[in-house]
């Protein structure tokens, strides 16, 4: 709901109206980083968010700038204002005097119409977020350029208290998008290639006439980085015979390959008999879950799960394992104790507690698996295996997308403490992941012979949906 208070976010005072200045006003009333663009933009962001605290941040925001949009509007009349009665003046902008009564509208300084093209609507709150940043971003240096183009001290004052406020939101959202706890280049749920997205290739070579040289810096050298020379001049036959060149998939990078072979051998063996554990243990933890999303989130990421086991076995088909047999994993059979203590605990708590309990612990077991596949999919880029890389790295996303939607699960629990809200929202966040996921197959799996250990799947407590 929106209410129009009588007064404005900023006073303005404009002592010399200066009409070809108000036209470069126009510029944040209806251009492409003008208020009107921001406020819809975030508006309409905050309308698709499902993550309620952040939803609550867009509109928030959304709304601050429609009272922008008034400050700036105001200011701009008042230097458009003598258009409405001096010839000159309105001779310096037909469309504005003429058309638009020496007035506002939805044009920018150069009388193109606003459109909605400006705005940036992902539907994925990460992107979104990086696309507002960059937005207040370039907001702040156009309300910078414009206190350099006016003398009047009111405008200038107005102009500043908007330059701030864009510093302010992009504090703000920077600091909501590093609260997300995503790694800093998972966009989206499908992994990039291996190998090839560490490739810098040097497609701007030689010296300008101008001084300009091959730059190396932290962009494209150190840490991860492959620097890939000049790529399209290349023999590419000569590249391919030589075992040199672009994206060169065959190539160990280790001096010990058998070494790191047998080290990543064993490490897929521990993680497919955590896999295991895991199947078994999943069940059990959507049983114990009072959250309808909760359970749905558990039983998803037991189909994925058996297809992890999956992967694993067909990697160590693929190494020539001479033992492709699970080896007993200690660090995940803790993790699952601790857990079934959670569960128990639970018994006697409240049905949110219960599930946040229950979340943070299903987390734990979360970090320990991406921990182990990211170990994993590195020892077989080191070995010169980006096929078996390329597996373990979409498992790794697999499990980095649990584990965030475990986090947005907590807030949305969390949220609804606050705002009483939280089933509802939990109903409708139900509703899209039913549709949207594959069929979940509610089963346990894992051969004897490859899997031990781990608490077995047992009916547990149906605790009430009402909070004790």
């Amino acid at each position: 709901m929106y209410h129009h208070v009588k007064k404005l976010m900023y006073t303005v005072r404009v002592d010399a109206p200066d009409p070809a200045f108000g036209n470069m006003l126009l510029e944040q009333f209806g251009g492409a980083n003008g208020e009107l663009a921001a406020a819809m933009q975030y508006s309409i962001q905050g309308l698709n968010c499902d993550d309620l605290e952040r939803k609550d941040l867009l509109m928030d925001i959304g709304t601050e700038e429609l009272s922008h949009l008034e400050v700036v509007g105001v200011l701009t009349r008042l230097h458009l204002k003598p258009m409405k009665f001096n010839r000159e003046d309105a001779e310096a902008d037909p469309l504005i005097a003429i058309a638009g009564g020496g007035g506002v509208n939805l044009y920018n300084s150069m009388g193109n119409a606003w459109t909605a093209d400006y705005l940036k609507v992902t539907g994925e709150l990460d992107v979104d977020l990086r696309s507002n940043i960059a937005a207040e971003a370039r907001a702040k240096i156009v309300y910078e350029r414009l206190i350099n183009f006016t003398d009047d001290a009111g405008t200038k004052d107005a102009l500043q208290f908007l330059m701030t406020r864009e510093i302010t939101h992009m504090k703000a959202f920077t600091a909501a998008l590093e609260s997300l706890g995503k790694p800093r280049f998972s966009i989206g749920k499908i992994p990039p290639t291996p190998i090839l997205v560490d490739q810098f290739f040097n497609d701007s070579t030689g010296i300008g006439d101008e001084g300009e040289i091959d730059a190396r810096g932290p962009w494209n050298e150190g840490g991860e980085w492959t620097f890939v020379e000049a790529p399209a001049f290349q023999d590419i036959r000569q590249a391919s015979q030589s075992g040199e060149g672009i994206d060169d998939r065959r190539t160990s990078v280790t001096s010990e390959p058998e070494m790191v072979r047998e080290l990543l051998v064993d490490q897929l063996r521990d993680l497919l008999h955590a896999e295991g554990q895991l199947l078994k243990a999943l069940p059990t933890m959507a049983s114990a879950s009072s959250s309808d999303l909760l359970q749905m989130a558990f039983q998803k990421h037991l189909a994925e799960t058996e297809d992890h086991a999956a992967r694993l076995k067909e990697c160590l088909e693929q190494l020539g394992a001479a033992d492709t047999k699970a080896k007993p994993c200690k660090g995940m059979a803790g993790l699952i104790e601790e857990g079934q203590e959670v569960i128990d605990e639970g018994e006697e708590m409240d049905d949110v507690a219960a599930d946040l309990a229950l979340i943070a612990s299903a987390q734990k077991v979360e970090h320990y698996e991406i921990s182990g596949y990211g170990t994993a999919r590195t020892l077989a880029g080191q070995i010169g295996q980006p096929a078996i890389a390329q597996i373990l790295m979409k498992t790794l996303a697999e499990e980095e997308v649990a584990d965030n939607l475990l986090t947005q699960i907590a807030r949305e629990l969390m949220g609804g403490l606050r705002t009483g809200a939280g089933t509802t929202a939990a109903e409708d966040a139900g509703v899209i992941m039913e549709r949207d996921s594959k069929t979940t197959r509610n089963r346990t799996a894992g051969d004897d012979d490859d899997v031990s250990g781990g608490p077995q799947s047992k009916p547990s407590r149906s605790r009430s949906t009402t909070k004790r």
